[in-house]
């Protein structure tokens, strides 16, 4: 669908609502930091997942051509200490943990990203910015390690609002940079020497190392997307120094802006905290989604506007599968068909607030009000003609649309591998329970834990 509505949307960098203004009309190109691949990824990570999937479909319905890029961290110092704790290679458990943050998403069924580059495959662009910043004076060696000289760039803090002279040397770069090698504590750094504790290292203009992880992203977003592109997003724990630092290393090097909006979404928080794997306050994606089902997760990151921290629960995703439940039955009552002649001029109203809403900096939980609007007005004058399609274009840009698709019986047989999942489950035979649980997913349907027993649900394409 092609609209000419104005799309709103909070930029942090202008700290403001501004319009949505593409580098080539019609096409929309967004970067969004992915994990860093050291353990499996927790519901706090799914957060900028589902935001910026859902965002992408968002955008398409309003007729735009759209590049979502998302990327992989699998050069990091977590993952070399992770490793070493394991006793395997960085390079395996970064490919094992990709390979399970992939999976573990899949089961979102939202789709995947356009483009998901890996930090290990972009190092010849990544050498190529640091060059640059070193040939124009934003960046030193130093002992096999390079430095971007943060007093060299005029506009450092223009992200963060934070001054110069109010940042602590431990605030900036990452904790396992030696300050000695460096002209200003506040320095961080490009590249970095070979360690005799790595396991990998590529060879450069200034000796075998590895990137930092700043560069990373700007040598991967450029490539993919260029530069002044759209919308980088990501989430709000990155503006400093992650993203403050990928706006100084890429306009020192090249002249020009990385991105031309920068949207944020709020942290996941226990009890006022943020969901983080250095707290150990983390529950893991595959285990909620096991719990709760796709359904319910989504609606709950639904509910939430995408900027706001998100308090976490039990109880807040139990009721958001309630919210869905009501969704789904009334899209039963709809899928029976509307009675004859009549139409409810309501309808098109609620759907109108409801696409308003989402171009009023992506409020999602407006739009949810204005959907539940729609499912009581309908409720009282019944199903019309129009009902169906405005239903059905509405939970198509939340990811709910297979909530139309009529109800199937269950074949005998599915219903057997689910009591033998249980059963492998109850007597602590996991490998056994997964393998189970694979051969239901090859038949397109996931198990679900309730209370009251193993439930299947089918599944939907993710494509």
């Amino acid at each position: 669908m092609t609209t000419n509505a104005q799309l709103r949307f909070h930029d942090s960098l202008a700290n403001s609502v501004r319009p949505l203004e593409p580098r080539e009309p019609g096409k929309v190109g967004v970067y969004v930091c992915g994990p860093t691949v050291y353990s499996r990824i927790h519901v706090g990570n799914a957060r900028p997942y589902v935001v910026f999937a859902l965002f992408k479909r968002f955008l398409q319905h309003e007729g735009y051509e759209v590049t979502l890029v998302e990327n992989v961290t699998d050069i990091n110092d977590k993952i070399y200490v992770a490793a070493g704790e394991r006793g395997v290679p960085s390079e395996q458990l970064a490919r094992e943990m990709t390979e399970y943050y992939r999976a573990d998403t899949d089961r979102l069924e939202l789709g995947r990203p356009d483009r998901e580059p890996l930090a290990s495959e972009t190092i010849g662009e990544i050498i190529d910015l640091i060059e640059r910043l070193v040939d124009r004076g934003h960046a030193y060696q130093s002992d096999g390690d390079v430095y971007f000289s943060v007093r060299s760039f005029d506009g450092y803090g223009k992200l963060s609002n934070r001054r110069l002279e109010d940042l602590e040397p431990g605030e900036q770069g990452e904790p396992e940079e030696d300050t000695a090698l460096k002209r200003d504590p506040l320095d961080f750094a490009l590249w970095k020497s070979h360690k005799p504790d790595e396991d990998t290292a590529w060879e450069s203009p200034w000796g075998r190392g590895r990137p930092g992880w700043h560069i990373e992203c700007s040598a991967m977003a450029e490539t993919i997307l260029g530069l002044d592109f759209d919308v980088h997003g990501g989430g709000s724990d990155l503006v400093f120094p992650h993203h403050e630092n990928e706006i100084a290393q890429t306009e020192a090097g090249r002249g020009k802006p990385l991105a031309r909006m920068w949207m944020h979404n709020g942290m996941v928080r226990f009890e006022e905290e943020k969901m983080a794997k250095s707290v150990g306050n983390v529950t893991l994606l595959a285990d909620e989604l096991d719990r709760h089902g796709r359904d319910a997760l989504v609606m709950y990151f639904l509910r939430g506007h995408y900027r706001q921290p998100l308090a976490y629960s039990d109880e807040l995703v139990e009721d958001a599968a309630r919210a869905v439940e009501r969704v789904a039955n009334f899209a039963r009552v709809v899928g029976k068909g509307a009675a004859e002649g009549g139409s409810n001029p309501e309808v098109a109203a609620h759907r109108d607030a409801f696409f308003d809403a989402l171009r009023d900096d992506f409020n999602t939980p407006r739009a949810l009000a204005s959907l539940f609007d729609l499912i009581s007005d309908v409720n009282r004058a019944g199903v019309t003609p129009e009902v169906e399609p405005a239903l059905a274009e509405m939970l198509t840009v939340i990811g709910l649309e297979h909530l139309l698709e009529l109800d199937e019986p269950v074949d005998e047989e599915l219903l057997r591998l689910a009591a033998e999942r249980d059963e492998a489950r109850l007597a602590r035979d996991f490998e056994r329970a997964d393998r189970y649980r694979d051969e239901l997913r090859e038949r397109g349907y996931e198990v679900r834990d309730t209370p009251e027993g193993p439930e299947l649900v089918r599944l939907r394409d993710s494509g």
